[in-house]
């Protein structure tokens, strides 16, 4: 989850596939972890002009950009791990099975494995977090977009793993995080992440 990104969700060079695979990845990197300097710096200085004016994505994306120039790192990383760390009981839970079912690691995330095994997809070692984690979903979604097998990464892989894995708890997880009271980066990723969501 570290690549490069051309950090504005509706740049001229970008086509609507890969834009997707962007904002994709972006999501990925911001909900596995707190944002690191150089991703913060990019984030930082971030093209928040839309190409056509009134883009549904702009002002959730502008604001979540003025959000990220008046945090500093520090600031991000702690308010990364108190919503979503610590000991025991986190603040937000960032896992799918909590919001569909109520619990955590139990038939959506069999359900998930599934349809991951049929995609050929799994879990790297060094990933601690189950695979309903929304980094993890975050990523496969880029990956669909963007892979190069194209037998995998189509559209319609894309769309059944968004309206099962995707679609059914994401918003609830972003009312959490923008309702919580302690959120003020992650409630604009949050809003950004529901306005992304909405047009998907």
């Amino acid at each position: 989850m570290s690549q490069d990104l051309n950090l504005s969700p509706s740049g001229p060079a970008l086509d609507e596939e890969t834009a997707r695979a962007e904002i994709y990845g972006l999501l990925s990197q911001l909900f596995y972890a707190a944002p690191g300097e150089e991703l913060l710096a990019q984030l930082q200085v971030a093209v928040t002009e839309a190409p056509d004016a009134g883009t549904f994505l702009e002002d959730p994306w502008r604001e979540l950009v003025a959000c990220a120039r008046s945090q500093s790192q520090a600031q991000i990383a702690a308010e990364y791990t108190g919503l979503f760390g610590g000991v025991g009981k986190p603040e937000v839970y960032l896992f799918g099975s909590h919001y569909i079912s109520g619990f955590l690691n139990e038939k959506p995330l069999v359900k998930l494995r599934h349809d991951l095994a049929e995609l050929g997809l799994d879990r790297r070692p060094d990933m601690s977090e189950t695979e309903d984690h929304a980094a993890y979903v975050f990523e496969v979604m880029r990956y669909l977009i963007a892979g190069d097998d194209v037998a995998v990464a189509n559209l319609t892989h894309q769309m059944a793993f968004f309206n099962q894995h995707v679609q059914p708890w994401v918003s609830l997880m972003c009312q959490s995080l923008q309702a919580h009271p302690r959120a003020v980066f992650y409630a604009r990723v949050a809003a950004f992440t529901t306005a992304f969501m909405s047009v998907e």
